[in-house]
């Protein structure tokens, strides 16, 4: 039990860094948009992650349930961001940018669904 907690602990914690540094890094290249770029490149990446890694590991006995706990659960759990994906969605809806919005939706569901294809696509 303690391995597990340790080992989520340490993906999430690498997980979240990560996805706050991509997204400060992106959202500062595109500070005139209101259009969250960074939580989008976020959300298709760890997309892409998931099912590449979730691929290219399975059935494979080295990778362990603490592994895979580490990985799925911790890293990627903390590093997409759905949560934010929709706070931001509905922010550019509240604030007027209904287009926007929609944009947002289509993109994240469209290339996420793309991004889990093409790595589980590049595992095989």
């Amino acid at each position: 039990m303690i391995k597990a907690i340790a080992a989520l602990m340490l993906g999430g914690a690498f997980g979240a860094v990560s996805r706050w540094g991509i997204h400060y890094w992106v959202d500062s290249r595109f500070s005139q948009s209101p259009f969250p770029w960074g939580i989008l490149l976020v959300n298709v990446v760890g997309c892409f992650l998931f099912g590449w890694l979730f691929t290219l590991f399975e059935n494979r006995a080295w990778f362990s349930d603490t592994i895979q706990l580490a990985v799925f659960t911790g890293f990627l759990g903390s590093f997409t961001t759905f949560s934010t994906f929709s706070w931001n969605t509905l922010e550019l809806l509240r604030t007027g940018h209904a287009v926007l919005a929609i944009g947002n939706i289509t993109a994240s569901v469209v290339l996420g669904l793309l991004a889990v294809w093409a790595g589980m696509s590049l595992a095989k």
